[in-house]
């Protein structure tokens, strides 16, 4: 028999969790399915997180989903691979068919209902979604949460990927007081670099901007009235790789042989949002510089109804703290479109 949920929340970050303990909590039997691929995973602290900087994203995780159990909510290891709307179902006079809304509804040939003769009789199979696990598992839910993140594409340059989230990073707002005054480079992946390279000059005054594939004609005049403004050094030529030494990044190495002493490089991965299962239920999607993400209302309630999306599912720069307050303010919304669904079934009788 397929279990019944309130709410299918599929991903289990900051968002996820968040959103299911504010289902818990009103009393909603909610399933959380976690594939365990948490974006932050490679960061041994997160910070900027009131009452939590500093904590190790896997020790937040951890906290959160003790947190649910208090509740009853459930969680499992394991990823959707598959999610359809419920759908009417049409069915020609004389036939047997089961329909299972709520409960299993089964019509035997011969018992009565209304049709018009020459017609066939359809059968609505009621509001949710069906929703395939890859362990096997099948389960039906009213609503939906879709905080499935995104995956960080690192640029194919030799140690930037065995290095990224301890002296390779992305985000100055994450790691920036950690690494202050250090010797900065930032890795351009393209034109918008240029952004990153002037943010991060706010954490440290020895700055270089490695251009790598981008040339110094792609800069414009603004481009490059800033960089000198901020003291960034704009450093032509193709990044070859990393120079590590005793664990620790020491050096930039580019193509020509000629290394750059750094201790910290930042870099803009290139964003891939998790939108399958979106995008196959309908979701309309909009494009941005990182990704096409969801189209959503302030609760992040998508065009699909029913369907809500929190976290880095909705964008790029989502931290965690944003990530939770989105949760929340999905299943706020949730408990209420729920509440008022019921309501006007039973007003109509």
């Amino acid at each position: 028999m397929t279990e019944k949920y309130a709410v299918v929340v599929i991903g289990g970050g900051a968002a996820g969790l968040s959103a299911a303990l504010v289902l818990g909590r009103a009393r909603h039997r909610a399933l959380v399915v976690d594939a365990g691929e948490p974006r932050n995973a490679p960061a041994a602290h997160m910070q900027g997180y009131l009452t939590r900087d500093g904590m190790p994203p896997a020790e937040f995780l951890a906290a959160g989903r003790e947190e649910l159990a208090r509740y009853g909510v459930e969680l499992v290891r394991d990823r959707v691979v598959e999610v359809t709307r419920g759908e009417d179902l049409t069915v020609a006079q004389g036939e047997d068919f089961t329909v299972a809304p709520g409960e299993d509804l089964t019509v035997a040939q011969g018992e009565d209902f209304s049709v018009a003769q020459g017609e066939d009789l359809t059968v609505p199979q009621g509001e949710g979604f069906t929703v395939v696990l890859a362990g096997g598992r099948t389960v039906r839910a009213r609503r939906l949460v879709v905080a499935t993140g995104l995956k960080d594409e690192l640029p194919a340059v030799a140690g930037v990927a065995e290095r990224f989230g301890r002296d390779v990073l992305h985000c100055p707002f994450c790691h920036g007081w950690e690494v202050r005054d250090q010797p900065f480079g930032v890795l351009a992946t393209g034109p918008a670099s240029v952004h990153q390279a002037l943010m991060v000059s706010q954490w440290s005054k020895d700055v270089r901007f490695f251009l790598h594939t981008v040339t110094e004609d792609e800069l414009s005049d603004e481009d490059l009235r800033r960089l000198a403004a901020a003291g960034v050094e704009v450093v032509p030529g193709e990044v070859a790789g990393l120079v590590i030494e005793d664990d620790r990044l020491t050096g930039v190495r580019l193509t020509d042989g000629t290394t750059h002493p750094r201790s910290v490089l930042f870099l803009a991965p290139r964003a891939v949002p998790q939108t399958g299962l979106l995008e196959r239920l309908g979701a309309e999607l909009h494009e941005t510089p990182f990704g096409a993400y969801p189209v959503v209302d302030p609760t992040g309630l998508t065009t699909v109804p029913g369907v809500w999306a929190a976290g880095n599912a909705i964008g790029f720069a989502e931290q965690v703290v944003h990530a939770a307050s989105g949760g929340y303010r999905a299943a706020s919304a949730i408990v209420g479109d729920l509440l008022m669904t019921d309501l006007d079934a039973v007003a109509r009788g």
